[in-house]
This record gives structure tokens, C-alpha cells and sequence, in this order.
């Protein structure tokens, strides 16, 4: 028997290993698209990196938002 309020490990793991897939996901599609966007309207390197971090902020800004609402729907402790 669990004692009252320990963490429920396999929901923990569970969770990291979405968010390791995810932000993976994320991070490099946003990557991706920055470098085509800017070799496509050829923008130069300094503008195309640029583009690149930007859309990789806002990835990441998406990750903590699923992050977020999963959090909120999973449960962590018995």
C-alpha cells in the first residue's frame, strides 16, 4: 500500500518523457521552419538565426503551455 500523498513515479515518467518528445518535436520544427522561411525570402544569416530564435521561443512558450494543462488533468501523488 502507497503511504498517503507519494508521488505516483510511473505518471511522473510518463510526463517527462511527452515532454522530452515534444519539445523535441517542437524545438526542431520551429528551427526547421526559421531556415527554410529565411532561405526561401533570402534573408541573410543574421536574420534567418534570428527568425530562428524567435520561433523557437515561441515553441518553447507552447511546450510550457501543454505542460500546463497536462498538469493540470494528470494526477501526480496517490
Amino acid at each position: 500500500m502507497h503511504a498517503k500523498g507519494s508521488i505516483n513515479w510511473i505518471n511522473v515518467l510518463t510526463i517527462v518523457s511527452v515532454a522530452v518528445l515534444v519539445g523535441t518535436e517542437l524545438v526542431g520544427a520551429a528551427g526547421a521552419a526559421g531556415w527554410a522561411i529565411g532561405g526561401l525570402f533570402l534573408l541573410g544569416d543574421l536574420i534567418t538565426h534570428i527568425l530562428e530564435g524567435v520561433l523557437i521561443l515561441c515553441a518553447l512558450f507552447g511546450l510550457t503551455r501543454f505542460l500546463h494543462a497536462v498538469l493540470g488533468h494528470e494526477q501526480l501523488r496517490y
